[in-house]
């Protein structure tokens, strides 16, 4: 198995200190993270849309996964299209997420993330900007509802990835300053960018389909396989 993206530690940023005595706040996507959803999600979006009248090719929609629902009709046909269906297009994408949402299962090694994490003293929220009932079942399917310290969802943010909005809620549903030390994981370059505009360095996972050479271009820190291949690289990480 690949872990070369374990060599991520050598572009830690500049003043991002490994090891660090103080506890940092982990801040983790939840779909194409540690649940294995993302395509699942373009489906949905697909049969969506097309029922709408709205034909794209699956791939260009799963380009998508990681933003927001309210970015996803944006990024595909604009204002134009967001005013004209985006409302009813997002009620009808849960409602596909909802037929499909039996065939997600957690990625290798996701709980077992969620543990190392806390085993070394740091906080952690499920950052997610899923809807609140597709949340929920992903979190019952990893089995942290004990584990987490905070979750959140799409009702948390007025804006969701790549808008920082959603971590800095994470930050704030521990009372934790917007300076306080933070890292992301996820699985995309939007989470990536939503990092970057939160001021955190980025982890990421292969899981969400994403190429090494864009996740990296869009400043993740670090790549690994599964949740599980980071887990056991973890002491290579600013959450060592």
């Amino acid at each position: 198995m690949d872990t070369s993206a374990a060599g991520g530690v050598g572009s830690t940023p500049a003043g991002q200190v490994m090891g660090m005595a103080e506890p940092t706040i982990a801040v983790l996507d939840v779909d194409g993270t540690l649940v294995d959803s993302n395509y699942q999600h373009a489906l949905a979006w697909y049969r969506a849309l097309r029922a709408m009248g709205e034909t794209f090719p699956v791939w260009r929609l799963h380009r998508l996964i990681g933003m927001g629902g309210d970015q996803v009709i944006l990024s595909l046909g604009g204002e134009e299209m967001e005013e004209r269906i985006g409302e009813e297009a997002r009620k009808r994408q849960g409602e596909e997420v909802d037929r499909l949402i039996g065939e997600v299962a957690p990625l290798p090694g996701a709980r077992d993330l969620l543990l190392a994490i806390k085993e070394r003293g740091h906080r952690l929220v499920l950052a997610s900007s899923g809807q609140p009932r597709h949340v929920d079942i992903a979190v019952d399917l990893l089995d942290a509802r004990d584990i987490a310290d905070a979750i959140t969802s799409s009702e948390d943010a007025e804006q969701t990835k790549p808008a920082p909005d959603l971590l800095q809620v994470a930050r704030k549903k521990l009372g934790a300053a917007d300076g306080t030390s933070s890292v992301m994981i996820g699985d995309s370059v939007w989470d990536v960018e939503a990092a970057k505009n939160a001021g955190m360095p980025a982890i990421v996972v292969r899981s969400g389909g994403f190429g090494d050479d864009e996740l990296r271009d869009a400043g993740a820190i670090a790549v690994y396989d599964t949740p599980g291949d980071l887990a056991a690289h973890l002491d290579d990480t600013p959450l060592a």
